[in-house]
């Protein structure tokens, strides 16, 4: 976790303190089980409840002699309850513990992304009505190809972005389970309705197997959810970027008074913001892969998947977090420059209308071999000249080519090329 690239709600899910109160959450709700169970005496669930305290401090310095988390935070838990604390864990091993402690943190973390996401598609959705008509030219392979609006190139984002939350409450479901089976997952010395009244306490459904540890392709599910999240994020930032090139200066990043481009050069606007979502996004996916490899677990269980986590929990949430905000916040204060667009689109003397002529052309009776001739050459023309030629013109000006300068002159109309966007819009969103 890197403070810079941190945001507070999303740190505190993942703090020491944070991770023990769930321990002692878990201990407690199952102690309770076993109380209703008449495994253990019920003052001594009461007493845990009301004696129960922790301090991280002591629980590493038990830890130093012990070498093992739980049993520290449990022998700190129990200099606080007393006698009564002989009956906490009973039946239980480390796992129902930390797996069911993960489930919950990540449940959580699930929680402030989707909020993040629907922030983001609120933003998406405000800045798509408000250029849903201003043209721009589209792209294929970075040249230009037919125009499009720049408010579909929002609603695009949007419709990703959608899918992602899908995504992602799925992941979050998948993710949420609670074990409490004890040792290689066989209930032997733990009632599965202790599982079950943890599980409903806690907000997580029942883990169907654990073999001692929930299976870890959920986790590679959720975290892998993640990586494309972040790869979205990094598609409309590299989107972004490619705008605010000196030679295309489409849209910008906001930049702030006082702010500075370079130490070198003042005259720098740099998109300094989406190059680090770009960074942040490569992070991010950077923890799908040991993901996947915690997967393969030795037999019942072994704890090769644990250092892991310990990592890529609190650093792909938290990084993905501070990503959704800040990619937020550059699409809410986006620069745009429509005049701009449409002069890059006018820029190559109507190149964008060829596929409208050729279509012309086969359809008054031209074969579409001698109709691709025919508009070929005349746009390579214009292409040499850098756009200084008119296609119009050259066209009209070819004997070859049979349509009417009427007719020729309808093909080069903008509009035509915009005649759908409500509909596309009314997929995305909905109608009006």
């Amino acid at each position: 976790m890197v403070p810079r690239y941190s945001r507070p709600d999303m740190v505190a899910i993942w703090t020491p303190e944070a991770r023990f109160k769930i321990w002692f959450e878990i201990e407690a709700h199952a102690t309770d089980a076993l109380a209703e169970l008449r495994v253990v005496p019920k003052e001594a669930a009461a007493a845990i409840w009301e004696k129960g305290a922790f301090e991280v401090d002591r629980i590493d310095e038990i830890e130093r002699e012990t070498k093992h988390d739980v049993i520290a935070f449990l022998t700190n838990v129990a200099e606080h309850v007393g006698p009564e604390a002989r009956f906490m864990h009973q039946g239980m091993t480390s796992s129902d513990v930390l797996d069911t402690c993960l489930a919950v943190q990540l449940a959580k973390a699930s929680d402030v992304l989707i909020a993040d996401l629907d922030a983001l598609l609120v933003v998406l959705e405000r800045r798509a009505r408000e250029h849903k008509m201003t043209p721009t030219i589209g792209r294929s392979h970075g040249i230009h190809a037919e125009p499009v609006t720049f408010g579909l190139k929002l609603a695009q984002a949007h419709a990703e972005f959608a899918r992602n939350r899908a995504r992602l409450v799925a992941a979050r479901e998948d993710v949420a389970t609670c074990a409490i089976s004890g040792a290689v997952g066989t209930f032997a010395n733990i009632d599965p309705f202790v599982e079950d009244y943890v599980a409903g306490k806690l907000g997580l459904s029942v883990e169907p197997v654990s073999t001692q540890v929930i299976p870890r392709d959920r986790h590679a599910m959720f975290f892998a959810t993640l990586g494309v999240i972040a790869s979205s994020i990094e598609r409309l930032a590299t989107e972004v970027r490619h705008l605010q090139r000196t030679e295309v200066l489409e849209a910008e990043e906001f930049f702030s008074p006082g702010q500075k481009g370079s130490s070198a050069m003042p005259h720098k606007r740099n998109p300094v913001l989406t190059e680090n979502l770009t960074g942040l996004a490569r992070m991010v996916r950077g923890y799908v892969t040991p993901a996947l490899e915690n997967v393969a677990l030795w037999h019942e269980r072994d704890i090769s998947h644990s250092s892991v986590e310990r990592y890529i929990g609190p650093d792909a949430t938290i990084t993905l977090d501070f990503a959704l905000a800040r990619l937020t916040g550059v699409m809410d204060k986006l620069v745009v420059y429509p005049e701009r667009m449409l002069k890059n689109l006018n820029k190559m003397g109507g190149l964008v209308h060829s596929q409208r002529v050729l279509l012309a052309l086969t359809q008054a009776g031209v074969s579409r071999e001698d109709a691709y001739r025919l508009v070929q050459r005349n746009a390579m023309k214009v292409w040499d000249s850098d756009g200084a030629l008119s296609l119009l013109e050259l066209l009209k000006a070819d004997p070859e080519v049979t349509l009417s300068d009427a007719e020729l002159e309808d093909k080069f109309d903008l509009g035509y090329h915009l005649k759908h966007v409500d509909t596309i819009f009314a997929r995305v969103f909905g109608a009006a």
